[in-house]
């Protein structure tokens, strides 16, 4: 695709608002758990299955979809699953139950991955040669912005307005995102060779699975600080309520900052930007430990952690080169490991809590997963190696 740079960041701009719209719900429905909890009459730990089954439908959905979507024009696809997301979150919204919410919130992770996978491999190809990363890392800032303001937004109208006006909201957002992609985008034409068959041959494919491992451990030493971020805050006295917003929104700054970087490193080199986040986490997340009581150290600490979310680039650009001709499911595939991650690391975070470790447990845990993820991209740079990557 040959696009003005003008009419490029337009692309890329109506991508990235999908992406904040995702990324606020994702992380906004933690913070809003104790008033649909409520409203609903369920006790949180009921209420918490909604966020699991979320994770469930991401990574049920990106796999299935992106087999699905295979001979479907990227444009098209792109604009059905954002409005699929709309929906199933207005849904979310209206839920009379519980149960009819939990099955909002399954379908509404379904089209995540594949949305991301898709949308990143578009902004690439939008991206003149060695400027590719930096799509992908645009596309992404949508997400660490989400943390910025989104999520303290949608917790702020939870706690004054209602716990639905938050996915009511998103869900506008995202239907204004298909509605930007069918007006700005490029029209795509159909590859007349694409099959769900040849999708499925990065199953097959070893140095796929090894790329996807180390996002899916290393990526959890964040979430493994980061989920228990709000109750070590409450739990230490570390400041006033306001604080915690503030601590939440300090993630997403460092994640945007880290995003740039990661772009430049990753055109660099996948392997050597990935091995620099991943050390840089297990040092954040150590750091991190002796902050906690403190809410100003803590906000410092999740800024400097959050600069080490960047590590799905350098995994996409790795997946692009090693997935030759099934570029979409390893994309879509790509965000299914981070959510993998993201219950890893609370699940272990939460073991070491409950054996009476303290808040400081989570950064090890976290510092732990990082150094599992380096493991696991040493295996990856080794069987690189071994055997010349396939064409992407």
């Amino acid at each position: 695709m040959t696009l003005s740079p003008r009419d490029a960041r337009a692309v890329i701009l109506s991508l990235a608002l999908g992406t904040f719209g995702i990324g606020v719900i994702e992380f906004a429905s933690m913070g809003l758990l104790p008033y649909y909890a409520r409203d609903l009459g369920v006790s949180e730990v009921r209420a918490g299955h909604a966020i699991s089954a979320y994770a469930i439908g991401v990574v049920v959905g990106a796999p299935l979809l992106a087999v699905i979507g295979a001979k479907i024009p990227r444009k098209q696809f792109l604009i059905g699953l954002m409005a699929f997301y709309a929906a199933a979150n207005l849904l979310a919204g209206f839920a009379p139950d519980m149960t009819s919410f939990t099955l909002a919130r399954f379908a509404s992770g379904l089209p995540h991955g594949a949305y991301f996978g898709m949308a990143m491999l578009f902004a690439a190809d939008l991206m003149p040669a060695g400027k590719r990363a930096q799509g992908i890392a645009w596309v992404i800032t949508g997400l660490t912005v989400a943390n910025i303001v989104g999520v303290p937004l949608a917790g702020s109208l939870g706690q004054n307005f209602g716990w639905r006006w938050g996915f009511a909201i998103v869900a506008v957002l995202c239907g204004l995102s298909a509605l930007m992609i069918w007006r700005t985008a490029p029209a795509t034409p159909r590859d007349p060779d694409a099959s769900p068959l040849r999708e499925l041959g990065a199953l097959a494919n070893r140095s796929v699975w090894l790329t996807l491992g180390v996002g899916a451990i290393g990526f959890g030493g964040i979430f493994a600080v980061y989920s228990y971020l709000s109750a070590a805050m409450i739990d230490t006295h570390a400041g006033p309520d306001w604080t915690i917003p503030v601590a939440l929104s300090a993630f997403g700054v460092g994640g945007t900052l880290g995003n740039a970087i990661s772009g430049k490193l990753s055109e660099w080199s996948r392997f050597g930007a990935a091995a620099i986040l991943l050390i840089g986490m297990g040092v954040m997340a150590l750091a991190y430990t002796l902050t906690i009581g403190d809410w100003r150290a803590m906000a410092v600490a999740m800024v400097a952690l959050g600069s080490t979310a960047g590590m799905v680039i350098p995994m996409q650009m790795r997946l692009m080169e090693v997935a030759g001709e099934a570029q979409t499911l390893a994309a879509a595939l790509n965000h299914a490991a981070f959510n993998l991650a993201n219950a890893i690391g609370p699940y272990l975070a939460g073991l070491a809590l409950a054996a009476g470790y303290g808040w400081e447990a989570t950064g090890y845990v976290g510092a732990g997963l990082a150094v599992a993820g380096m493991v696991a991209l040493a295996l990856a740079v080794l069987d690189a190696r071994r055997a010349e990557p396939l064409p992407a």
